[in-house]
């Protein structure tokens, strides 16, 4: 057992190592991929037909809270969108 926990921790090191120099372009991405997964989820408010609406319905209480962190985040005091008050 000693060895399994060994090599875990010293893959964990390995893993920080190889991603110190690259947190920040990583950080980015992820905030990339949620702004993107953010618009297609919230498309039919801005008019652009979503056909996955039906699937994405129950992600609309999380996505609200990102979507308050964002319009901050882009510089917005208020939504920009009259169908979604959340501030």
């Amino acid at each position: 057992m000693k060895g399994i926990e060994a090599l875990k921790k010293m893959l964990k090191l390995y893993d920080e190592i190889l991603s110190v120099n690259h947190r920040s372009e990583i950080a980015r991405d992820l905030r990339d991929e949620d702004d993107l997964f953010l618009l297609l989820c919230l498309s039919e408010t801005l008019g652009l037909p979503n056909p996955a609406f039906y699937y994405t319905l129950e992600l609309y209480p999380y996505m609200l809270e990102k979507f308050h962190e964002w319009h901050l985040r882009m510089g917005m005091d208020k939504s920009p969108l009259t169908g979604i008050r959340c501030c």
